[in-house]
């Protein structure tokens, strides 16, 4: 059994159509997506149809959140570019787009065969918005986890790729795929990386392994994608490409 994980799209159809290429070209039983869809970049519908295209597992994350209650924008963070950019991403959003992100998962416990289960957030189990890293000390991972028990836990929300042993739990962290980033921002403005993220578990007889895939893209096209749409984020991300 092979389930590709991809994450924090954040609006970014190009990368995603490079992921769902390379995806396509290795081969896997199922996709599943940890959230953070359509905030920050260009192309949050489209986004969302290729999503609901796949008709895949998807998870509620802390910007998908902010689409259905504009308050919780503000309770995460008061930098008004980014406020900016979630507002012009909610008004492109129809009825129909809003349902769709309300019928997002805020975990989902997902069998793997008999290799045994994964479990799926956005952040940590109990929360969207927590980040759970490498240098994370294993005590405060063990109240992240609020005890809960998996064979492998997938999450995202860093934009930081990671693979993770945690008392004997696997911990994986696909990455972005939409804004990788260079390194935790910790509240600092973000690196950007030119390619796309995502990670592959594989399950087979009691065995898993996790490979953690970057897809690379090319600086003229993302800065053409990101240039396209009169977006807040555009300047940015033209002058993180160029």
């Amino acid at each position: 059994m092979r389930v590709a994980l991809i994450s924090d799209l954040h609006g970014s159809e190009f990368a995603l159509n490079a992921v769902l290429a390379d995806i396509a070209r290795t081969g896997v039983d199922q996709i599943v997506c940890l959230g953070d869809v359509v905030t920050l970049g260009p192309r949050p519908r489209e986004v969302l149809g290729r999503l609901a295209e796949l008709g895949c597992i998807c998870i509620l994350g802390n910007h998908d959140e902010f689409m259905l209650d504009e308050q919780l924008t503000h309770k995460y963070s008061e930098v008004p570019i980014i406020i900016e950019a979630v507002d012009w991403c909610r008004a492109q959003l129809s009825a129909g787009d809003l349902k769709f992100i309300a019928s997002f998962s805020p975990r989902f416990e997902l069998k793997l065969n008999n290799s045994g289960t994964l479990l799926l957030f956005h952040g940590t189990p109990g929360s969207n918005t927590t980040d759970l890293l490498a240098t994370t000390p294993a005590e405060q991972v063990d109240e992240m986890l609020g005890g809960r028990k998996a064979t492998v836990m997938a999450g995202g929300h860093t934009h930081l790729q990671m693979l993770r042993q945690h008392r004997g739990i696997l911990i994986v962290n696909p990455g972005s795929v939409g804004l990788a980033f260079k390194e935790h921002a910790f509240g600092r403005e973000p690196i950007l990386l030119p390619h796309a993220e995502y990670a592959v578990i594989e399950a087979m007889d009691g065995d898993i392994s996790v490979s953690l895939r970057r897809v690379p893209l090319d600086k003229s096209e993302l800065r053409e994608a990101a240039s396209a749409v009169n977006h807040p984020l555009k300047a940015w991300m033209t002058r993180m490409y160029s």
